[in-house]
């Protein structure tokens, strides 16, 4: 599996403890250094059944001098939506793991980690 993180994000930490405390195999991507391409993005969203609004992290400041809030949340806008987060990875919500079963979990949470974990 692989899990995009942030190293300053306390979320990515918990996650990267519980994986290590779990023994998981992984393989970390600093997602703002090694920036996903919109393929990357789109198919770590199908991945996900999200669309890219549902991983844009709005409260970020580049968030709101885009002006994403007032973007459309519709199929006509979501290369948008990619492009967007492609041009600016620090709206991608985190952590992400893509589990070794072609899923993928916004694991926010433990029992997101521990969710992935079972896959």
């Amino acid at each position: 599996m692989e899990i995009w993180i942030n190293p300053a994000c306390s979320k990515c930490r918990s996650a990267l403890t519980l994986l290590d405390a779990e023994g998981a195999d992984y393989t970390v991507r600093r997602y703002l250094e090694d920036v996903p391409s919109e393929d990357e993005i789109r198919q770590v969203l199908q991945r996900l059944g999200l669309e890219p609004w549902d991983i844009t992290r709005t409260g970020e400041a580049e968030a709101g001098e885009l002006g994403v809030k007032d973007w459309p949340k519709d199929p006509a806008s979501r290369d948008r939506w990619v492009r967007a987060l492609a041009e600016h990875p620090k709206l991608i919500q985190r952590p992400i793991i893509t589990a070794d079963d072609g899923t993928a979990v916004v694991a926010r949470t433990e029992d997101a980690v521990r969710d992935a974990l079972s896959r």
